[in-house]
């Protein structure tokens, strides 16, 4: 690569003494942040102090891991590099273990006399966001033995998952694939989602059954494993005094039940929108009967030509040019200011992801190769780090991390703004075709099989906390009957497809999937309407961008009239998905 197209870390620290007197100086501060151990009580000066001393560490502490963990990323066989990156886990381990005071003297002060310090004391206003999140949480803390006993299963608590991980990732064997020609293959894990994009339909059919006849053989297994984490989930909540497991859930992720069910009631009524593009993709693949493996095959794939990373580059900024002079020059800084590692080489890490970095910019790391997918990933990282830069000028550096719910928004809506654009400019009909049927298998992957996860996991959990004793063969029927719900009567709905639910990692992590759908919809609003040049609309919407952590995220989304406890912000986007349907018949038929 040539400079231009590297990262230019010397924006963090311009020589290693900068780095090494970082260092220095937070290990300082947290010696100075012990001192208020055990005494945050007594006064609000010392919760002030103590959080100014915080604000501060955690502003080096970005720069000394951003710097360690990048350099690492350019060349993970590097030995420096790995022992920079592994020195920074262990000053962020110090620094943790250092901090780790402050929430739970803040939650052991009496909340009139809290209230009373923020009113009292106008320099602790900076936090006043921060300790009144510890105050709402407050009634869900348990007593300290409590909270130690808790602790100490932690590790248990985790057993469910990490037995379903060993016993999926390292000890199931699937088998071999055999191919067209006769050759065997053997089918994994990673490789399955390969086999069933292949045009030939009997590779297809023997990657789906190798697939769920091993599941179907450790089900009651992974049956136990599941319930039995659904159970530590609702005693749990039960424990903190939550109503339910949802509702623990989505108070934890900023969000509310009434998003939740707002999501899943929506997708309920306009479940039509997904049988119709179903039965679009069984006419384009001109199959008489369309079997679930068939799903992934894409039915539009054009000669596509590679692109330049300069080709890619102007696509960009043609596309998000509605966003605004002001955010179109900040991308150009991105790309003319070393802000982006462009290509793959030996040793870097694969992938792409945007990484903020509080007093400098963000880093976006790329593996250009020049196939039009890439163009996108650009696009969505980009978004990214718009988000964190203007996040990151406007916020101090403890309200400046926005949450998961809208931490997706900024980026999809930067990849929809930029197929739209390629829709509208390409004048080439199969390219065209080919693009909307990825952006409505994006909107099909990320609304309705997110949102039928969501719905699967609610009626686990309901039917737990109601004690109605479960198995696996119960959750698998749970499972088949949504299928058929989602895909309706244009796709064979298999009964293999019954078991695939004890193959789906996040179901460990609660109500966590719902987020994809939520994010989404909320982007295909935004999208829309920048697109629509609705306005004052940009403004609003980098207004919103800038706020980080310091409104709850469904009244940030309402700074830009995203309701998400609205049914019909989803059913709007949903009308989206259905208008693109209908775009790809006409161009198609």
């Amino acid at each position: 690569m040539e400079e231009k197209e590297q990262w230019n870390l010397k924006d963090i620290f311009k020589k290693e003494e900068e780095y090494e007197q970082e260092v220095k100086q937070l290990k300082e501060n947290l010696e100075k942040l012990k001192q208020y151990q055990g005494i945050l009580r007594e006064s609000s000066q010392n919760i002030y102090n103590c959080y100014n001393l915080y604000e501060k560490a955690v502003e080096k502490y970005e720069k000394i891991y951003a710097y360690g963990m990048l350099k690492f990323h350019l060349n993970m066989a590097d030995s420096e590099n790995i022992k920079l990156y592994k020195r920074c886990e262990a000053i962020g381990t110090e620094f943790s273990k250092t901090v780790s005071f402050i929430t739970p003297e803040i939650t052991d002060i009496d909340t009139e006399k809290l209230l009373k310090y923020i009113e009292e004391n106008e320099q602790i206003k900076r936090y006043e966001r921060e300790l009144r999140e510890i105050i709402k949480e407050k009634e869900h803390i348990l007593s300290k033995e409590e909270e130690n006993i808790l602790a100490s299963y932690s590790e248990v608590f985790s057993a469910t998952e990490n037995a379903f991980d060993i016993l999926t990732n390292t000890e199931f064997k699937f088998g071999n694939i055999i191919d067209e020609n006769g050759n065997e293959t053997e089918m994994t894990d990673s490789n399955y989602t390969v086999f069933l994009k292949s045009k030939n339909e009997n590779i297809r059919k023997q990657a789906f059954n190798l697939m769920y006849k091993k599941y179907k053989e450790f089900l009651n297994t992974i049956g136990e494993l599941y319930i039995t984490r659904v159970k530590q989930d609702t005693i749990t909540a039960k424990l903190r005094k939550y109503k339910s497991s949802l509702e623990k859930a989505v108070e934890h992720d900023d969000s509310n039940l009434k998003v939740y069910n707002a999501l899943i009631e929506a997708v309920n009524q306009e479940m039509q929108a997904n049988h119709e593009f179903i039965k679009i993709k069984k006419e384009l693949l001109k199959k008489d009967e369309m079997h679930i493996y068939d799903l992934y095959v894409n039915p539009i794939e054009a000669q596509e030509a590679k692109v330049t990373f300069e080709e890619a580059k102007k696509e960009v900024l043609d596309a998000l040019e509605v966003l605004g002079e002001e955010y179109t020059n900040k991308l150009k800084e991105a790309f003319e200011n070393r802000w982006i590692d462009v290509y793959p080489k030996e040793n870097k890490r694969g992938g792409a992801y945007s990484m903020g970095v509080y007093g400098v910019h963000p880093y976006v790391l790329d593996n250009f190769v020049g196939d039009r997918r890439d163009i996108s990933t650009i696009a969505h990282e980009l978004g990214h780090s718009m988000h964190s830069y203007y996040s990151n000028k406007t916020q101090n550096v403890i309200d400046a991390n926005y949450t998961i719910m809208i931490a997706e928004i900024a980026s999809t809506t930067n990849e929809i703004i930029l197929a739209k654009h390629q829709i509208e400019n390409e004048k080439d009909k199969t390219k065209k075709a080919e693009i909307i049927y990825e952006l409505l298998e994006m909107i099909r992957a990320t609304l309705f099989r997110q949102a039928m996860f969501a719905e699967f996991e609610k009626e686990v959990h309901q039917k737990i906390e109601e004690d109605e004793m479960l198995s696996a063969e119960d959750l698998s029927n749970l499972y088949y009957d949504l299928n058929k719900k989602y895909f309706g009567e244009h796709c064979v709905i298999d009964e293999q497809i019954k078991y695939e639910w004890a193959r789906i990692p996040h179901f460990y992590s609660p109500f966590y999937v719902y987020k994809y759908a939520t994010g989404v919809s909320a982007a295909i609003i935004i999208a829309t309407n920048i697109l629509n040049k609705k306005e004052g609309y940009v403004e609003k919407y980098i207004e919103m961008l800038k706020q980080g952590c310091t409104k709850k995220a469904v009244e940030l989304l309402k700074m830009v009239n995203v309701d998400l406890e609205d049914i019909n912000t989803y059913k709007g986007a949903i009308d989206f998905y259905r208008d693109l349907s209908k775009e790809l018949y006409s161009i198609c038929k």
